[in-house]
């Protein structure tokens, strides 16, 4: 069997200093917002080259808390519009409802699967006061255009980078450092995986990372004092600890899986079979490997029958959720072909050159 991604073995090879972390985290006696919380938190603002970052819960919590964050810094008010792509994860949408914001869903690109420009720039109205970019797949959507929308328009640029960690843009900075703030998910799979949940919020605005910090506590900056309507979305301990442990290797553990992914593009020339569009740079870090195919369930059906993983990212398109029906009666036409046709191949740094190989046959016989 060649799972889909195999988490056990990627965190496999760091079992001993994480044995070793545990024992210190539980020789420290200290539990919430320690020292391994703000010894991961410079690590990682230092890898993004950014000034700040700030441990939360989770993903989707990142995101909301710096939308939060621009309220009490009286840079978004409530039902400001936040433009945002409609080929997303549904949590990048939660969080903007759930700050009370509006999003505004645009149409996708077919070939990146990220934002198609010119509809984004027709989505941009007097309301607009923020873009949500989203690196999806791993993949840095295009920031240049972006930003010149964004300086144009004087919109801030929230990065969804919860798939692109270590991502390098054309301009040499990295996923977390091309717009005003960003968020990035910690969960299992991702490419910096902890062993839980677990977010961040990478920005170079001060005086948004010492909100953030206070909103993630319930509000507050001194036990016992709250300034403001927080939440408890702090980032844990020890996953901070196991964190630390794991980002000295996620370049050549994103390197490896660019190496796959060449293969991948090299070895597949079944014709029923869509690739994804790969320039070769460091511009993505493969967290997924996406292709096309027409008859999808067929397609997995006969994986899954070759001892092969797979999984669909994503199945249902945001505005055809139930969570979502107030966007139900849009249209994106590209988007929702993705949706109906996009399937991940087993993508991950310890995949084996005979598992590749496999897959390649596997799908070329199709």
């Amino acid at each position: 069997m060649i799972p889909f991604i195999d988490i056990h073995a990627i965190n496999s090879r760091f079992e001993a200093s994480f044995k070793n972390q545990f024992q210190d985290f539980l020789d420290s006696g200290y539990y919430i917002l320690g020292n391994q919380v703000s010894a991961f938190e410079s690590r990682f603002a230092d890898y993004c080259e950014t000034q700040y970052c700030v441990g939360v819960g989770n993903g989707l919590d990142a995101l909301r808390l710096i939308l939060e964050g621009y309220k009490v810094l009286g840079k978004l008010q409530e039902g400001d519009e936040v433009i945002v792509a409609s080929n997303t994860y549904i949590a990048t949408i939660l969080a903007i409802k759930q700050a009370g914001l509006k999003p505004v869903l645009v149409e996708a690109e077919k070939e990146t699967f990220n934002f198609n420009i010119k509809a984004l720039k027709e989505a941009i109205s007097s309301s607009t006061k923020a873009i949500m970019p989203v690196h999806l797949y791993g993949q840095i959507a295009p920031m240049d255009e972006i930003n010149n929308l964004a300086v144009y328009n004087k919109l801030l640029i929230i990065e969804d980078a919860a798939q692109a960690h270590g991502a390098v843009y054309q301009n040499g900075k990295r996923a977390g450092n091309l717009g005003h703030a960003a968020g990035f998910s910690f969960y299992p799979s991702k490419n910096l995986g902890a062993l839980g949940d677990g977010g961040a919020v990478t920005t170079n605005d001060a005086s948004l990372a010492g909100v953030i910090k206070k909103l993630r506590n319930y509000g507050s900056s001194s036990k016992y004092v709250n300034e403001l309507l927080g939440v408890n979305s702090r980032l844990d301990e020890i996953q901070a600890s196991f964190l630390s442990v794991k980002l000295p290797f996620l370049d050549a553990d994103n390197d490896a899986r660019r190496k796959i992914a060449g293969v991948y593009i090299q070895g597949i020339t079944n014709p029923k079979i869509t690739l994804p569009r790969y320039d070769g740079t460091k511009n993505h870090v493969f967290h997924l490997f996406v292709v096309q195919v027409e008859a999808r369930g067929g397609f997995q059906d006969y994986l899954k029958e070759a001892a092969i993983g797979t999984l669909i990212h994503y199945p249902i398109a945001p505005h055809h959720q139930e969570a979502l029906k107030e966007f139900k009666a849009l249209e994106f036409p590209v988007s929702e072909r993705l949706h109906q046709h996009v399937i991940s191949l087993p993508m991950s740094p310890v995949m084996t050159p005979a598992q590749v190989q496999k897959v390649i046959n596997v799908v070329n016989a199709y």
